[in-house]
């Protein structure tokens, strides 16, 4: 950067104004919620209140992954949250998570029900519930927790860090780009060198360490993120590409990335789940095909 555009913090920062670039509408260094508004309640056990972000991503293929196994009590409503609209700033949103970030999701099955936010929170909250795609090994479960807790902690710097300079903010320094994207290769070559020795992240069981990390790095490895797949040469990343590759073939997969889904082509998009049906006929593709016609 030049000389002018450097920057002299003041002693005490202050809010004055918005930062500018994407979300930057929905960005306050405040809590708490900026209207009245309850959230809506269906009828299955477990309701979600979500965007098909990564974050959301990883909870609705959990989800999808425990009702392909039999666990009925895991049908779920998945709500659709905009964030671009504030609906996370909602007095209902904030009760369940005081964070007001997405998921979250409230288990109505308890007595009184339970709020769990945090997509690592939620995943292992479910494992834990009812018993699945844990390591079947105990002496595993440490290498499981390690690569979930490994995922929380790094993906801020790929989204937040990288994804924010790369293709959000409203202009474009060579210093923080270069910084994260560092960062986000080191984080590459991180999965990458466990994967050549792995089949899944623990050895050969799909825990819900494949499920927290798939849609971030997965999603980066298909060149799909930030439309920075060249820039990250992901494809020299070979065991990430077969893991990656292995994970999306799996049907939960398939159906779980389309959940809350309000961007990209509109036959994959399901931007509200409430039975499972829903992935033949309730598509907004077919939703836009029902509307009448303006003439």
């Amino acid at each position: 950067m030049s000389e002018q555009n450097t920057y002299e913090p003041p002693k005490v920062w202050k809010w004055d104004s918005e930062s500018g670039g994407h979300f930057a509408s929905i960005n306050r260094p405040i809590a708490g919620h900026t209207h009245e508004k309850e959230l809506p309640v269906g009828d299955h056990p477990m309701q979600l209140y979500s965007l098909g972000t990564p974050n959301g991503v990883k909870v609705t293929i959990m989800l999808e992954e425990l009702l392909a196994l039999g666990h009925t009590e895991a049908e779920y409503n998945a709500w659709l949250i905009n964030i671009g609209e504030g609906d996370q700033f909602s007095s209902g949103f904030v009760e369940i998570n005081p964070n007001s970030k997405i998921p979250a999701l409230n288990d109505t099955s308890t007595n009184p029900p339970t709020r769990v936010f945090e997509s690592g929170a939620i995943l292992l909250y479910l494992a834990e519930k009812f018993g699945a795609f844990l390591p079947s090994d105990p002496a595993m479960r440490p290498e499981m927790l390690s690569w979930l807790f490994w995922q929380m902690g790094s993906a801020p710097y790929l989204g937040g860090g990288f994804g924010h300079f790369y293709a959000y903010a409203p202009e474009k320094y060579e210093y923080p780009i270069n910084r994260f994207a560092m960062e986000v290769k080191r984080q590459l070559d991180v999965l990458d060198r466990h994967l050549a020795d792995s089949k899944y992240m623990c050895g050969d069981e799909y825990t819900i360490a494949d499920i927290a990390i798939w849609p971030w790095y997965g999603s980066l490895a298909l060149g799909k993120a930030y439309e920075a797949g060249e820039f990250l040469d992901v494809q020299s990343y070979k065991n990430m590409q077969r893991w990656t590759a292995m994970i999306g073939e799996r049907a939960a997969v398939k159906r779980g990335r389309m959940v809350n889904r309000a961007m990209g082509p509109l036959h994959e998009q399901l931007r509200e789940r409430h039975d499972a049906s829903d992935f033949e006929h309730k598509t907004q593709d077919k939703i836009e095909a029902e509307k009448p016609s303006e003439s």
